[in-house]
Order: structure tokens, then sequence, then C-alpha cells
């Protein structure tokens, strides 16, 4: 929950509106992605309606990449573990934004686990 709180503060502070619904959860021990629903400004949610989706997405994703580390800083501190990798996605036509962290193992130095 707390992951939740901090994503939807940061898309208020970022974009000046937060979702209206985040969910985060961990997809296996070191992935979490946060679920935002309900997140496009109101001139996003025209531009959608007149097809331009596309600029949509490029800006969102160019608004995130700036901000990046805003993001990694805030899980990283409510985790305790550090993100190896940051990515962010929309889907602009059902209005939801996927935030995806995907941390580093304690001893890793690149993430991967061994092959069996």
């Amino acid at each position: 929950m707390e992951v939740s709180n901090a994503m939807v503060r940061l898309h208020k502070e970022q974009f000046g509106r937060g979702p209206t619904s985040a969910r985060s959860d961990f997809a296996g021990r070191d992935v979490i992605v946060c679920v935002l629903e309900s997140v496009l400004l109101p001139a996003e949610t025209k531009m959608v309606q007149l097809g331009d989706q596309n600029r949509v997405r490029d800006s969102r994703v160019t608004y995130q990449a700036a901000t990046a580390g805003d993001f990694v800083a805030v899980v990283e501190g409510i985790v305790g573990r550090k993100v190896r990798a940051f990515a962010s996605g929309v889907d602009p036509d059902k209005d939801v934004v996927f935030e995806t962290f995907y941390f580093e193992r304690d001893g890793d130095t690149d993430g991967e686990s061994p092959v069996a």
C-alpha cells in the first residue's frame, strides 16, 4: 500500500492530478508492478478521442524518463532494496499506467539468476 500511495503522490506532483486508483503487487520476488487507473489529463483524454494515442504515449514515457530517479528513490526507500531497472508504460485507450520496478538481489552484480 505504501508503494501505491507513493506512486499516486508522485503522479499528482508530476502531472497536477493523481490517478483514481492504484494497486501495487510483487510479481515474483524481484519485481513490483504498480497499476494506476484514470490517470490521463483532460487534454490527453481529448487527444485519445481524436485518435492521437501515440502522442499521449510518447509524452508520458518522456515525462517518466525525466523523473525516473524520483520514482526509483521513493520505491528503494520503501522496499529497502536497490532498483536495477525501472519502466513506465501507458495504455491511453484504457487510461492505465504501469510502473514496474526490477530489484537487484543481494550479492548479485547483474540481477541474473543462474540457469538450471
